[in-house]
């Protein structure tokens, strides 16, 4: 070998990073994505899936380190990670990355969290290595995206790369937080890729065990990171080898340019997505182009028959199977229905445009709803494709019963670079996530903690509200 292998290019810019920190701007970023983070967390503490993985890792007991976000309990950092990294999927609410079509705060952040409060970290090492672990866990991502096939390769091959990739970025910053050198970050790394696992299917046909993918990857990672402290070694081969991590689940079809060209230097961080509705962000654009109807003066009693076109990719995940869509089996299985969303839009939803009561059980069994859902015919359109997956792009055709035609396309998401939510809409978003759990004054005083992580002696204070 010559030349540092791919892991160790990773682990350099960590340990880079801890010895001189992040940006402003950068640290800026990360800390709006704790406090997205959190609120996403605390709106998920009374969905079933958090509350069972809770009472697992309660079940297995040990010393209290880190807390649980809503909980009102502290666990160890591994079993902590595990539960919040689930809260913070749950509601498919967490930001994402194009054109990886990575989660990547969900996996990275709970584990940091974990591993800095167990050890007394400042707020501005946490946002250092979140902010590596997510740079990590988004360029593991781009290596898997094939240009030509304009798709993710791991989401061709039914993988979740967000909790895949997320598990070694995780690793990175818990490594960071637990004071490891160069060296041992990139153990930390080698060892996680071993431990990085999730399958897509329950997007398709339903089951709750992708809501813990997320906690899973975390609680991976902190262990990964303490094994490496304990003196478990990784392959420095890892990620580029024969039998390694983009070998084993991309085959031949990778880029190992995404993960080091620029490294260090120019940041994918600031160009994740914020999520403006809690459902997946293949249905967004839909989502947008049907509020815009709305707003043009569209009722829904006029609504002869809707075409949704969308690229072609994302087809099976809000439109197959047909019937599954248009009547959603639960309110969680709403939150990946193409017809159910736009129909949802269009009959008025909450928050900023499409909030939590709109994918509860009842109102995903709403007769209303299901009946303009099923006027909704999704097909693949040129267009979107073209654009897929830079954005998710989607189109509204709407035919009136008057025989005249409705058209609104939507190229660009909101919650992205080229179209961000203000500090306004983002203060909203936690404010109304929070408000499921907490009083507002509680809810003010995390915001105001996250902003403050830059400053911060400790996360004790932040962790402590939030667990509360």
């Amino acid at each position: 070998m010559t030349g540092p292998t791919l892991v160790q290019s990773l682990a350099g810019l960590a340990a880079g990073v801890r010895e001189r920190g992040l940006g402003d701007d950068l640290r800026a970023d990360v800390a709006r994505r704790v406090l997205d983070l959190l609120g996403n967390a605390l709106a998920a503490t009374t969905e079933q899936p958090a509350k069972t993985v809770t009472a697992v890792a309660r079940a297995w007991g040990g010393e209290p380190q880190s807390s649980v976000i809503g909980g009102g309990l502290a666990l160890p950092a591994p079993a902590a990670a595990l539960v919040n990294g689930t809260l913070a999927h749950s509601l498919d609410f967490d930001d994402t990355h194009l054109p990886s079509v990575l989660h990547p705060s969900s996996s990275v952040v709970p584990a940091a969290l974990a591993v800095a409060e167990a050890r007394g970290s400042s707020g501005a090492a946490l946002l250092d290595a979140a902010g590596v672990g997510i740079e990590v866990t988004v360029r593991l991502g781009m290596a898997g995206y094939d240009r030509t096939l304009g798709n993710s390769v791991f989401f061709e091959h039914g993988l979740h790369a967000t909790s895949i990739c997320g598990t070694i970025g995780g690793a990175v910053a818990a490594a960071m937080l637990s004071g490891l050198d160069a060296d041992g970050i990139a153990h930390a790394a080698g060892i996680a890729a071993s431990m990085g696992a999730g399958l897509i299917e329950a997007n398709r046909t339903g089951g709750t065990v992708k809501r813990v993918h997320c906690g899973w990857a975390a609680h991976s990672a902190v262990v990964a990171a303490s094994m490496a402290e304990h003196g478990i070694t990784g392959p420095p081969t890892v990620l580029e080898g024969r039998f390694g991590f983009l070998q084993a689940f991309c085959r031949d079809q990778y880029d190992t340019t995404a993960i080091t060209d620029g490294l260090g230097e120019s940041w994918e961080l600031p160009r994740i997505f914020f999520k403006p509705y809690p459902c997946n962000h293949f249905t967004h654009a839909g989502i947008d182009a049907a509020l815009r109807l709305r707003a043009r003066g569209l009722d829904p009693r006029d609504i002869e028959e809707i075409e949704l076109g969308a690229p072609g990719a994302v087809l099976r995940t809000i439109a197959e199977p047909a019937d599954d869509k248009a009547r959603p089996a639960s309110g969680y299985h709403a939150a990946f229905s193409g017809p159910y969303t736009v129909a949802s839009a269009l009959l008025g939803g909450g928050g900023l445009g499409v909030f939590h009561e709109d994918f509860t059980d009842e109102a995903a069994a709403d007769e209303t709803r299901l009946a303009l859902a099923a006027r909704v015919r999704c097909v693949t359109d040129a267009r979107c494709d073209e654009i897929f997956p830079h954005q998710f792009p989607a189109v509204l055709r709407v035919r009136l019963n008057d025989g005249s035609e409705l058209t609104e396309r939507v190229d660009v998401n909101r919650g992205g670079p080229d179209d961000p939510l203000s500090a306004g809409e983002l203060a909203t978003k936690f404010r109304l996530n929070a408000a499921r759990v907490l009083p507002e004054e509680a809810a003010e005083k995390i915001s105001a903690l996250a902003f403050a992580l830059p400053e911060a002696p400790d996360v004790h204070a932040l962790a402590a509200i939030a667990r509360a």
